[in-house]
């Protein structure tokens, strides 16, 4: 049974905004306003967006990312769909679903709007705003079944990012940790991983992290093993795109060593996730659909080139830890353990 928080949805929201985290999306008057996250830290840019053709661009891009947050913007192009281009709203739903693939959220989503769409078109924003709404406190719900976890002076390691800029409220596994710090008032300390090649934890994630006063610690990608074998770290928390029946977890790229290495040395490895990201339709990860990006986000940064020309890429945005290497998942609903997935309502 979910636990309502200590706090009122308003008390929250101010608690987020004191963290000075700029929110991903903004809709209205009919626009979708999206904070475009390729150009963090160094600048705060909104995008207006009126169509849904513009949104889909938006999530491919990665102008806006993270499972949920894609989801919500799949919900809002949809919405914008129905206002603008009713008369391809099937066709608006298949192109929103493409933009991404791993991510479940976005179909999730996606699929729910359609399906509002089809029996009353009134209803479909309406209905954007409520996944939004939903999402915001599910990630509430997250950070504080956490707790029981995150004990003071823990040193936490996380991956990617997974806080307010990629779901709703505080996000899933970085909005444990941010929880513990704001509102439990927990001494914790983080080290998170840059990330490549998109380099999402050392733009993002030590963004969201100095600005909500969490001491944090950027390490390169091929770090973590070291600090885990030097027993540097107490507990690994990570968000997920996808969850298979069976437990197995589609995450960004390196999900899978942390979670090796997590098992070889005994370490906690927790996985963050709303109930929208489990996909029971799927036995297991083989079945998980992997994106892979542009070879340029591999060989060219910030306008330099990195590699010579010829080279073959291999640039997979994410891979597949199993079940067995997960301790457990930590959802809206509580803490659970791989065998009680099936049973998810």
């Amino acid at each position: 049974m979910e636990e309502e928080s200590a706090f009122s949805r308003e008390e929250l929201s101010w608690l987020l905004a004191q963290s000075k985290i700029p929110r991903p999306l903004v809709f209205e008057d009919s626009i979708l306003k999206i904070l475009d996250q390729r150009a963090l830290p160094g600048k705060i840019v909104y995008v207006n967006v009126d169509n849904w053709e513009e949104v889909a661009l938006a999530i491919k891009n990665m102008m806006v990312r993270g499972a949920p947050m894609i989801g919500i913007a799949g919900a809002y192009g949809m919405a914008l769909a129905v206002m603008k281009d009713p008369g391809n709203i099937e066709k608006a739903a298949i192109e929103l679903k493409k933009a991404r693939p791993t991510a479940v959220n976005l179909p999730w989503a996606v699929d729910r709007i359609l399906g509002i769409a089809r029996s009353d078109l009134t209803k479909a924003i309406e209905e954007a705003k409520k996944i939004e709404v939903e999402d915001h406190e599910k990630s509430f719900l997250i950070a504080k079944n956490a707790s029981t976890l995150i004990k003071p002076g823990m040193r936490i390691l996380t991956h990617c990012n997974s806080g307010s800029l990629a779901a709703g409220g505080f996000g899933t596994a970085l909005g444990c940790i941010v929880w513990a710090k704001l509102i439990d008032g927990k001494e914790v300390s983080v080290f998170n991983t840059e990330t490549r090649p998109y380099l999402q934890g050392s733009r993002l994630t030590s963004f969201e992290l100095v600005s909500a006063g969490v001491p944090d610690t950027l390490i390169p990608d091929m770090a973590a093993s070291l600090l885990m074998s030097k027993r540097m770290v107490d507990l690994i928390i990570v968000g997920a795109d996808r969850i298979a029946r069976n437990g197995d977890v589609a995450n960004k790229i390196g999900t899978l060593q942390l979670a090796i290495s997590a098992h070889q040395y005994d370490i906690p490895f927790y996985v963050a996730a709303p109930r929208s990201t489990f996909d029971l339709t799927i036995e297991s990860g083989k079945e998980i659909p992997i994106e892979e990006r542009p070879a340029e986000e591999l060989v060219v940064f910030n306008g330099i080139k990195m590699a010579p020309d010829g080279i073959s890429v291999f640039n997979p945005a994410f891979d597949v830890a199993p079940f067995d290497l997960v301790t457990g998942y930590i959802t809206e609903s509580g803490i659970i353990g791989a065998w009680k997935i099936p049973y998810l309502d």
